[in-house]
């Protein structure tokens, strides 16, 4: 399996600390994120943003699984334990982004036949637009965090929160042009296009590699 390597030494306890502390931090992000996002779609009949918030739920998952590494990794497991910690949470990642990639298709479609016409809805707006600040910082700061512990499923949850932050730039247009140019079809669309990069990074989560972006 490709990626960064298991730590033949255990990292200075700061080191997994501070990504503790990252991981709880997106998942309560995410959490309260994925509520509003869920309530404030299902109002309007938006697809884009019922998928934003599934994939919040996905990325507080994300943070349980790399959490999991990490408390193994302060606890000074072996590279055993840790290999096996780090095979389940990047498994793991992957599934769930497999699953909300097969809904985003079944909902956007859904949506575009069926020519259901989502509402403006400008609580939904400014969501991806305080996301795309918070999921910048997360990604680089949790990318920083792996690098030193050489985790690969710290830098596969690094590269889910890119996704997210991809995501929310996605959403954020959607949502605009339905809103201000009257443009329905332009939130499923997103939706739609969002299916990509969740795939892409459902494929690297799986393979135990990084996507290698240089995005956030």
């Amino acid at each position: 399996m490709s990626g960064l390597p298991i730590p033949s030494t255990v990292p200075a306890p700061g080191v997994a600390l501070r990504g503790v502390r990252l991981a709880w931090l997106t998942i309560l992000w995410n959490v309260a994120e994925g509520a509003i996002a869920l309530a404030a779609g299902s109002a309007a009949g938006s697809a884009a943003l019922v998928a934003f918030g599934l994939d919040s739920a996905v990325e507080s998952a994300s943070g349980v699984f790399a959490l999991r590494r990490l408390a193994a990794e302060a606890g000074g497991g072996d590279r055993e334990v840790l290999a096996r910690v780090e095979r389940h949470a990047q498994r793991g990642i992957a599934l769930s982004l497999l699953a909300l990639a097969l809904w985003i298709l079944a909902q956007s479609l859904w949506t575009l036949l069926g020519g259901e016409r989502p509402e403006a809805t400008w609580v939904g707006i400014g969501l991806p637009v305080l996301s795309i600040g918070v999921m910048a910082w997360l990604a680089r700061a949790k990318r920083e965090v792996a690098g030193r512990l050489r985790s690969r499923a710290l830098e596969a949850d690094a590269f889910q929160t890119t996704t997210c932050f991809r995501l929310s730039v996605l959403t954020l247009a959607g949502l605009g042009l339905n809103a201000l140019a009257g443009l329905w079809w332009a939130d499923p669309v997103a939706a739609l296009i969002m299916i990509g990069p969740v795939l892409q990074e459902a494929r690297d989560a799986w393979r135990g590699r990084p996507c290698g972006c240089g995005t956030c």
